[in-house]
């Protein structure tokens, strides 16, 4: 038992901590990295956490702790790659020796000295632990994970709620990485951890459902959920569950006039459909969003349409969300939105420099002319004025959760719908006037939405949120597959940085910079359901593995009687046990 305790080390961690070996003397330490030579009988794995005290003349003893980075083991004594045959069969005398690299996370007190060789290093346990990771200096913990040994693994909540940082940026290969899991583990432990403290009760989150129809059921608890995955939510001080509070929402079938929503596995009416209307549609200038493609910005025939918005806000509104346009002492209404399309494109076809301004060439009329059309096709059924009670086909956040089912949807369709909620959401919490409670918003393929090059109205949107949604409260959960092919103001303002299994390519590239030693070519192998957690306050990435979700991920998990959805259809599973997002 090793005799040599860190400052304010309890007892009982005392007797808990286990001495694994010696600071290796044939490499070299310093204050940030050291190998530790494993005593036989003893282990140390990746992401181990480690002490080592060192007496220091004239002052007090410091103590160095470490993450486990790399373990090596080979044979000394050996000087030829055959010997390990002769050595075998005991014909060579050899030892086995173990090493482990360790990276320095925290030295206490702040005395930067390297540890000595053939000092005794411990394996740290509750208390020391936690001052290693830095638990013991945040001000909210923030469940992320648990180690391979089922320990729990925090995040300040400082650096998520905008206190000293915010946002959370999610990277990963499609179909293995589990993004879209990760990122509902993370929202549920905000929930359900105790860490919002009463202010859980007004928190909301838009989550965009961008997959199949996997997020529909979050209400739901997952009957596949056995007593090791509870017992890992126990770990964490988690409660397994479904969330509480969810709205759902999806786009009406195309072609059908009762509005019915456009979705397969959920029919107890939990789902209820969305659109705009016409005269929101002209009020609110949503026709930028129909432009919303990358360098859309940079085309002229953006200038026709910010004239055309400014011409239409002047529209009154009609019956139902209809819109009444008066034209030299008569009116004309519009009920859909085919009517303002062929509204639209006769006046600017007839050249009205009020609709098109000054010095607008044919070509560039054609060309809006043509984008515009183009849209009639697949957001007809998002703009209409034909339903009564549009009120109630309005997104709001009224519940803690809103699901928005937009994996239906033509690209250009998810565009408009991403796009103008956005903007409305970052409005509404402009208007409250203060930063908390917070607001969540989830959001999958950052890359399409927000790339690195080019700009568009979403992108600006998005850009909006990174920069200012820190002092309103608004924070971005975003993922996506390339990191590198996401806007550097979005991941540079990202506090809270995750890879799940990356592709190799991608993992060399800057924006991973910060896995430091090993952990980038872990990054190339990591299964589903292991993440690497990086973030300001623990200068070193942690490994984190999360549990199975205890909400259902799809009809197949949903306890058909508990839940009383007797009368839904099963969908065909598309996605493995991890999920496929």
């Amino acid at each position: 038992m090793n005799e040599e305790i860190g400052p304010g080390m309890p007892i009982e961690d005392q007797a808990s901590s286990i001495a694994v070996g010696r600071v290796l003397g044939t490499e070299d330490s310093t204050p940030l990295e050291f190998w530790v030579a494993v005593e036989p009988g003893q282990f140390l794995q990746l992401d181990d956490v480690v002490a080592v005290t060192r007496e220091v003349p004239g002052r007090e003893s410091i103590t160095v702790y470490g993450v486990v980075n790399n373990v090596r083991a080979r044979h000394e004594g050996a000087r030829f790659d055959s010997d390990v045959f002769l050595i075998s069969q005991g014909l060579l005398p050899a030892e086995i020796c173990e090493a482990a690299q360790i990276l320095v996370t925290r030295c206490e007190p702040e005395v930067f000295l390297p540890p000595r060789p053939g000092q005794e290093v411990r394996k740290t346990q509750g208390a020391e632990r936690a001052s290693a990771l830095y638990f013991d200096d945040m001000l909210g913990q923030v469940p992320v994970g648990l180690t391979r040994e089922n320990e729990p693994v925090y995040a300040s909540l400082e650096f998520i709620d905008g206190t000293k940082g915010a946002h959370i940026n999610i990277s990963g290969m499609s179909g293995v990485a589990t993004k879209t899991s990760y990122a509902l583990f993370l929202l549920y432990s905000l929930f359900e951890s105790g860490v919002l403290g009463a202010e859980v009760t007004n928190s909301k989150a838009l989550i965009f459902n961008v997959k199949g129809e996997d997020l529909l059921f979050l209400d739901k608890p997952n009957s596949a959920l056995s007593d090791s995955d509870r017992a890992r939510y126990a770990a964490l001080g988690l409660a397994p569950g479904p969330f509480e509070s969810v709205a759902f929402w999806a786009p009406p079938r195309r072609d059908d006039q009762n509005g019915v929503p456009d979705v397969n596995s959920r029919t107890d009416g939990a789902v209820r459909s969305f659109f705009w209307t016409l005269h929101e549609f002209c009020r609110d200038g949503l026709m930028e969003f129909l432009f919303a493609d990358v360098d859309d910005d940079r085309q002229q025939y953006t200038i026709v349409a910010q004239n055309v918005i400014a011409q239409l806000r002047r529209a009154e509104a009609a019956e139902q969300g209809a819109i009444r346009i008066r034209e030299d002492n008569t009116s004309r209404t519009l009920t859909t939105f085919d009517d303002l399309v062929e509204y639209v494109t006769v006046q600017v076809e007839g050249a009205n420099q009020q609709w098109t301004g000054s010095s607008i060439t044919t070509g560039t009329i054609n060309a809006f002319i043509r984008r515009l059309q183009s849209a009639r096709q697949h957001l007809g059924h998002l703009i209409r004025a034909d339903l009564v009670n549009a009120d109630q086909h309005r997104i709001e956040l009224e519940r803690r959760v809103t699901v928005v089912d937009i994996h239906s949807l033509n690209d250009r369709a998810q565009r408009f719908v991403v796009g103008v909620l956005l903007r409305k959401t970052m409005r509404d919490k402009e208007a409250q006037g203060r930063s908390r409670p917070l607001w969540f918003v989830v959001l999958d393929e950052l890359n399409k939405y927000a790339p690195r090059e080019g700009g568009s109205p979403i992108k600006e949107a998005l850009i909006d949120i990174a920069e200012r949604g820190r002092s309103l409260g608004m924070i971005l959960i975003g993922a996506q597959q390339t990191a590198s092919e996401v806007e550097r103001r979005i991941t540079g303002m990202s506090a809270i940085r995750v890879v799940g299994r990356l592709d190799s390519a991608e993992a060399t590239r800057s924006e991973y910079g910060y896995l430091k030693g090993a952990l980038q070519a872990r990054a190339v192998i990591l299964k589903p359901g292991t993440m690497i957690v990086s973030q300001p306050l623990v200068p070193v990435p942690l490994s984190v593995e999360f549990p199975f979700p205890s909400w259902a991920t799809r009809f197949s998990e949903v306890d058909m009687n508990a839940s009383g959805l007797s009368n839904l259809s099963p969908d065909e599973d598309p996605f493995a046990r991890m999920g496929g997002n």
